[in-house]
């Protein structure tokens, strides 16, 4: 590395040529934009100071990165901030990631773990949709549930997302759709099914013990996107005389963990 108080060849390549010169060059300016991201702005002191190399790389580095928009400069301080380049090439991610794709492996490994059928859900139409599944090894385990349309307030999933709603919207939702009965287990008392849908959203979770079909219980859990915003939900189902969510050790835990990951794969960060 060159000394601080000498300037650094502009090519900054070395013994192997161009290419591994340009490597480097990229490096320090991803290390530049994540000084600013952490820092909020900098000089071009300051960022040379922290990364050991010399200002005229430093400046050379701002002077690319302020031509495509990813660096401004505040003319009044001088200092070097996070333009909106960066703002652009963030926002177009979300829009690119599948939930499907994204979500794929973490319902296989749930699947695989517990020995049940897991799905992920979306709302659709005042309906949850199943929109991905991933099968246990249980021959008991058969059923296709992608593509089916099932009602948000007797399933694990459709409570779930009912939960993260405005209430504006889940009572449009609740009047269209109504709140039949699919077994005598469904709730059908719209107060009952608010203080469910607290709980709920309390709990992280939703269990349904025989609600939508007779013989079937399931829990589920959210998704959420970049902006914290639930999108879908995770929900594992089994046969009711050996599945009971709330008392097999470990799956609470488990399928929580589960909707984090999916929803860090679509950009969410937990807080």
């Amino acid at each position: 590395m060159a000394s601080k108080n000498e300037p650094e060849s502009d090519t900054d390549t070395d013994a192997e040529g161009g290419q591994s010169g340009g490597v480097q060059s990229v490096e320090r300016a991803l290390t530049v934009l994540e000084i600013l991201a952490r820092e909020g702005n900098a000089g071009v002191s300051e960022i040379a100071e922290e990364m050991g190399i010399h200002k005229s790389t430093v400046s050379r580095l701002m002077g690319s990165l302020v031509s495509r928009d990813m660096v401004h400069q505040n003319s009044e301080r001088g200092k070097y901030q996070l333009g909106f380049g960066i703002l652009r090439l963030a926002s177009s991610i979300p829009g690119r990631l599948s939930l499907v794709h994204e979500a794929r492996q973490v319902l296989e490994s749930l699947a695989e773990e517990f020995k049940e059928t897991v799905n992920l859900a979306v709302l659709r139409s005042n309906y949850a949709v199943n929109v991905d599944q991933a099968m246990g090894p249980s021959t008991l385990a058969t059923y296709d549930w992608v593509g089916s349309l099932t009602p948000l307030h007797a399933t694990s999933s459709g409570k779930v997302l009912l939960a993260a709603l405005e209430a504006d919207e889940r009572d449009r939702i609740l009047k269209e759709t109504g709140l039949a009965a699919r077994t005598a287990r469904t709730i059908t008392s719209r107060k009952e099914l608010d203080a469910q849908l607290l709980e709920v959203a309390a709990k992280g979770y939703a269990v349904v013990r025989e609600e939508f079909e007779i013989g079937l219980n399931a829990v589920a859990v959210p998704v959420y996107n970049h902006q914290g915003t639930v999108i879908g939900s995770v929900s594992i189902s089994g046969p009711a005389f050996r599945f009971d969510p709330e008392k097999i050790p470990g799956l609470l835990d488990s399928l929580k963990e589960a909707g984090l990951k999916v929803s860090a794969n679509m950009g969410y960060h937990r807080r």
